[in-house]
């Protein structure tokens, strides 16, 4: 079925589309999130990621738009600075268990409150920055607790498109995403 070349062909309820239009920050989760959450060590103990393309295009649509993506991640590896060295993400706090203080001081730095932030996470150590956000998202494979408590839960699993789902949502939401598929396809 061949769809008008020009038109989105995305939706979003209008609540989380409302959500979304004041969004300058984003946090991003990434184990569970922009990986599968998998834990793959090679021989020598060494963390290996998998990240999704869809994922890294998204957050630089969102960079170009004027939306800033954020890092908050328990973790840190070679693989992942590279990874997100490679997207341009500037904010990231690496190792970071307490994800709250973290990301109020993301956005003390930038200026900006709750009521202009978006996250996606997948566990528990993610609810203290999900549930003060103006819009919140998780993945189908997070957490049940976490599940119940944001405003969407997408239908690309972490590391499987998830994040780029949420970049879509709030493109969406911005006002931009029409102009920019437009710009590819002209």
């Amino acid at each position: 079925m061949m769809v008008d070349s020009k038109k989105p062909v995305l939706n979003f309820v209008p609540d989380l589309l409302l959500r979304a239009q004041q969004v300058r920050l984003v946090f991003f989760d990434v184990d569970g999130v922009l990986t599968d959450g998998g834990l793959h060590l090679g021989e020598s103990g060494e963390a290996l990621k998998r990240f999704h393309t869809l994922d890294g295009h998204g957050i630089k649509l969102l960079q170009r738009v004027g939306i800033t993506p954020a890092v908050v991640t328990g973790r840190d590896s070679p693989a992942l600075r590279a990874r997100l060295k490679a997207l341009g993400v500037e904010h990231v706090h690496y190792g970071t268990e307490d994800k709250r203080p973290a990301a109020e001081q993301t956005m003390a730095s930038l200026g900006l409150d709750w009521a202009q932030v978006a996250s996606i996470g997948d566990d528990w150590p993610d609810l203290p920055v999900l549930t003060r956000s103006v819009l919140a998202c998780a993945p189908p494979n997070a957490h049940a607790e976490v599940r119940a408590r944001v405003h969407h839960v997408t239908q690309l699993a972490g590391g499987a498109g998830a994040a780029r789902e949420f970049c879509d949502l709030l493109l969406i939401g911005s006002g931009r995403y029409a102009s920019l598929l437009e710009e590819v396809l002209q």
